[in-house]
C-alpha cells in the first residue's frame, strides 16, 4: 500500500496500459512545462538522461504564456499523404563514427550558419532551405554560394500548407524542382533577391535581441520581385532542384548526407524538448506539441551514446549556439521517419 501511495504521489498513468520498463518515467511523471520541477526531474540521472535541461524561456514569466508561445514554433505537417519517392541508395560501408558536414565543406559558409524563423511557424522552409543552399555549394565544389530564400519559399508556396500557420516539408522540395526559389539572406541582412521580413527574436533566452511578440507574425505577401538595390531580377536569380525524394533508413540518411550534403528532418516536439541546453536528446517526460522541421549535418558519438548533428531555426542563442544532438539509431521522436532532400540543378 505504501509502494502504491508514493507512485501515486509521483504521478499518474492510465490503467489500461502500463508502459515497458525503460519507458517508465516518461508516464509516472507529471509536470507543468518548462518549470522548475520539470528542469529539476530532468537532471536527474535516469533512463534516458542523456541531455541537461534549463530555463529557456526567462523572459516570460506564466508558464502557460510560455507553452502557447513555443507550440507556435512547431509549424510542421507531419505525415503527408503524399510523400517523395523513396531514394534508393547503397549504403557506404564502413561509415564513420563521426561526421560533421560543418568540417567536411569548410568552403560552404550556409553549412555553419544558423538561422532564425522569427515568431512563425515557418520551420519546414527554413529546414529545407537550409539544405538547399548547403547542397548547391557541395554540389559545385564550392564556387556557387547560394543562400535560398526562406522568404520566397515562405510567402508563395500555396502548395506547401498555410504559411506561418505550417507546411509540408516534401512540398517545399516539389516546389523547389517545379518553380525555383531566388536568393535571400537573415531579416535585415539586405542579402539576396529576397531576404527574410519577419524580425528576428529572442525566443528562448535573454540574448541581443527583442523578445518575440505576443502574437504571431502573419504570412508574408507572394511578391515575384527582388530588393531595389539588387541587380538581378526576380526570374534570372531562381535556382532550381534536379529531384526530390526521402530517405529511410539510417546507414541510407548517413550516407546520403556524406554524399550530397545536409538533408531536412521532421519530428514530434515535447514538452521536455523546450528546455534543451546540451547533450544527446531524447524524450523522457510531457506531452506532444507538434511538428518541427530542422537540419541534419552529421552525427557522431558521446559515450557511447550514437547522435544526429541537428540545426535549429531559433536563432544562436538557443541549445547549443543554435544546435542540438538527438539520439541516432531509435527514430527517437519520429526523426529518422521523415527525412527529405533532393539534388540541386546546376546550370
Amino acid at each position: 500500500m505504501m509502494k502504491l501511495c508514493s507512485l501515486l504521489l509521483l504521478g499518474v498513468w492510465t490503467v489500461s496500459a502500463i508502459p515497458p520498463k525503460d519507458e517508465l518515467f516518461k508516464f509516472i511523471r507529471v509536470f507543468r512545462p518548462m518549470s522548475e520541477e520539470m528542469i529539476n526531474f530532468l537532471n536527474m540521472p535516469g533512463p534516458g538522461a542523456t541531455w541537461k535541461a534549463g530555463n529557456n524561456f526567462p523572459f516570460i514569466r506564466n508558464l502557460d504564456d510560455k507553452l502557447l508561445y513555443a507550440k507556435r514554433l512547431c509549424g510542421t505537417k507531419l505525415n503527408n499523404p503524399n510523400p517523395l519517392p523513396v531514394k534508393n541508395i547503397e549504403p557506404l560501408r564502413d561509415l564513420p563514427t563521426n561526421f560533421d558536414a560543418r568540417t567536411q565543406w569548410p568552403n560552404c559558409p550556409t553549412v555553419k550558419e544558423v538561422r532564425d524563423q522569427g515568431d512563425c511557424g515557418s520551420c519546414w522552409a527554413f529546414g529545407a532551405v537550409e539544405a538547399m543552399s548547403d547542397r548547391i555549394c557541395i554540389a559545385s565544389n564550392g564556387k556557387v554560394n547560394a543562400e535560398i530564400s526562406a522568404e520566397d519559399l515562405l510567402a508563395c508556396c500555396s502548395s506547401c500548407g498555410e504559411g506561418c500557420q505550417g507546411g509540408f516539408p516534401a512540398e517545399a522540395w516539389r516546389y523547389y524542382e517545379r518553380e525555383g526559389l531566388v536568393t535571400g539572406g537573415l531579416y535585415n541582412s539586405s542579402q539576396g533577391c529576397q531576404p527574410y521580413m519577419i524580425p528576428a527574436c529572442d525566443h528562448h533566452v535573454v540574448g541581443h535581441l527583442q523578445p518575440c511578440p505576443k502574437e504571431e507574425a502573419k504570412t508574408p505577401k507572394c511578391s515575384k520581385k527582388c530588393e531595389a538595390n539588387y541587380n538581378v531580377t526576380y526570374k534570372d536569380d531562381k535556382h532550381y532542384g534536379k529531384n526530390s525524394y526521402s530517405v529511410d533508413s539510417v546507414e541510407k540518411i548517413m550516407t546520403e548526407i556524406m554524399t550530397n550534403g545536409p538533408v531536412e528532418a521532421a519530428f514530434t516536439v515535447y514538452e521536455d524538448f523546450l528546455s534543451y541546453k546540451s547533450g544527446v536528446y531524447q524524450h523522457r517526460t510531457g506531452q506532444e506539441l507538434g511538428g518541427h522541421a530542422v537540419k541534419i549535418l552529421g552525427w557522431g558519438e558521446d559515450n557511447g551514446t550514437p547522435y544526429w548533428i541537428v540545426a535549429n531555426s531559433w536563432n544562436p542563442d538557443w541549445g547549443n549556439q543554435g544546435f542540438f544532438n538527438i539520439l541516432r539509431g531509435k527514430d527517437e521522436c519520429g526523426i529518422e521517419s521523415q527525412i527529405v532532400a533532393g539534388l540541386p540543378k546546376l546550370s
